[in-house]
């Protein structure tokens, strides 16, 4: 009985993390960034519903201010997407997050898509708020 769950684990473990991806949604890339809140450029995100953008993942991050204490970071790189010059996901006014390559929409506050038929929700990275001030973005 061991070994079936073994190889039943195994089977698993291949199938989902098949050609280095952790699904067909979004290919796997190492994050590990740090946005200090003190600086002009990241002046948006000391307030409750403030985003900015910053460097990591494939095409850059959004960064949002959920409610003051906790921070949302998502891949700008489009769900389901190679990377190219329109694959670049930005923020509308709505707060929503737009796909320029096919007008896909996903929800800032939890990466759902808003667009029907969309199975894919936007990449989220775990934000850890070490100090009030230095925020710091990864995936493991």
């Amino acid at each position: 009985m061991k070994k079936v769950a073994f190889l039943c684990s195994i089977f698993l473990l291949f199938h989902c993390t098949e050609n280095g991806s952790v699904n067909q949604c979004f290919p796997f890339i190492s994050v590990n960034e740090t946005v200090n809140l003190d600086l002009p450029q990241f002046i948006d995100l000391q307030i409750p519903g403030g985003w900015a953008y910053t460097t990591g993942g494939y095409q850059g991050l959004i960064v949002y201010n959920l409610n003051g204490v906790q921070f949302k970071a998502y891949d700008r790189l489009c769900p389901g997407e190679n990377i190219s010059s329109c694959s670049q996901m930005s923020v509308d006014t709505n707060l929503r997050i737009l796909c320029q390559c096919n007008d896909n929409e996903f929800n800032i506050l939890n990466g759902a898509p808003l667009t029907e038929g969309v199975e894919c929700f936007a990449k989220e990275y775990l934000v850890e708020n070490l100090n009030g001030s230095i925020l710091r973005i990864t995936n493991f």
